[in-house]
């Protein structure tokens, strides 16, 4: 039997399509139909590029959204302002560094986060019509099998602090409820739904890093309540979540173990895990997985592609990181991933959009290798 693989979700989008995208951000007139148009021209260009490197669930590679987490100030009322943020405590010491990594990605980042400043709900209606149309056509024509992402409630509150709600826990359960509409209409349309959740491991040396290491992992259960909440009626077996530290090249030794937040994780519905194991920081964490209390229908799709990094991965190396996770839980509870999305921020990204291509490609290739 062979592994099967995906990615985590986001993918480089073509510069015109970018270009719309920002200028949608910037708060430029466009029209709906050639938006609309152009998104689904750009996602079967990318399903059938991903299909003929022989990826076997693929995405939209988040065509429309100008990020993974911000897009949500387009689909839900509530949201306003431009919020600035502190560096990440593991970016804080370095002023030169940060300089550096805005620089390279074209200056100051061009999406605005947003702070809930009014009651939540969800409105984005004919952008998610949008994007499940775009993404059924695309399948149906190359024959691919497919999910969708979708920020959950913990990001949410992650990348946009509350300034309404009386306190964390009514802010996280009100956007449980909101999005409680897009996870089901993904599922619903045939999809698996990938539930992106950085807030539990990347948020503590980020959005929530005034909090304590005990406070922390408190919200982080709360998150986990609140995501079970809202997908409450989704078969488990149709979602997958993404645990990550960061999508940066930088220090990461402010991230919280993955020993710490485990257990945390472990309680979420979704029976696919995501999570980094390829970048120099997390390659380890293999033996932590020794003695964790593995459900039995947890699928794990380690990343044993770094998404920060030109190199391209041998296979054989790619095979070698596979192996502990093929030993711990068998070959078919196995899937091959990334360590996180190559177009995290549309427009924005560190591997050039030809080496992402052969990367992929190498992860297909070292599936193939274990065990052989």
């Amino acid at each position: 039997m062979t592994i099967r693989t995906t990615h985590v979700g986001s993918l480089p989008r073509p510069d015109s399509i970018a270009q719309l995208l920002l200028a949608r951000e910037h708060g430029e007139r466009f029209e709906r139909e050639e938006f609309d148009a152009a998104m689904a021209a750009g996602v079967d260009d990318l399903v059938a590029w991903q299909v003929d490197i022989g990826i076997d669930e693929v995405s939209d590679g988040e065509m429309s959204k100008i990020t993974y987490s911000t897009y949500v100030k387009d689909r839900m009322s509530g949201f306003g302002g431009d919020t600035p943020r502190q560096p990440a405590l593991d970016l804080a010491p370095y002023p030169e560094l940060r300089a550096r990594m805005a620089a390279a990605s074209g200056g100051a980042q061009s999406f605005r986060r947003q702070s809930c400043i009014g009651p939540v709900g969800y409105l984005g209606h004919d952008d998610l019509r949008a994007d499940l149309g775009a993404m059924r056509r695309a399948c149906e024509a190359h024959q691919a099998t497919g999910f969708l992402n979708a920020a959950s409630p913990g990001l949410v509150t992650a990348f946009q602090p509350n300034e309404h709600y009386p306190s964390h826990e009514e802010y996280v359960w009100a956007v449980a409820e909101a999005m409680r509409i897009e996870y089901e209409a993904i599922v619903g349309a045939g999809f698996r739904l990938q539930l992106d959740c950085p807030d539990l491991a990347m948020a503590r040396h980020t959005g929530f890093q005034d909090l304590t290491d005990d406070e922390f992992l408190a919200r982080a259960r709360l998150h986990v309540e609140a995501l079970n909440h809202a997908t409450g009626d989704i078969d488990p077996a149709m979602m997958r979540m993404h645990l990550c530290w960061g999508n940066y090249e930088g220090p990461h030794d402010h991230d919280i173990p993955l020993e710490q937040v485990l257990p945390i994780v472990l309680a979420a519905r979704p029976r696919t895990l995501l999570f980094e194991a390829a970048n120099v920081r997390h390659a380890h964490e293999w033996e932590v997985w020794r003695s964790a209390d593995v459900p039995d229908d947890l699928v794990l799709a380690p990343g044993v592609i770094v998404s920060t990094s030109n190199y391209v991965e041998h296979p054989r190396r790619v095979a070698q990181l596979l192996q502990p996770y093929v030993d711990l839980v068998g070959v078919e509870r196995v899937m091959a991933s990334t360590d996180c999305g190559f177009g995290t921020f549309a427009g924005i990204g560190r591997v050039d959009p030809g080496v992402v291509g052969k990367k992929l490609t190498s992860l297909v290739e070292g599936a193939q290798l274990v065990g052989a």
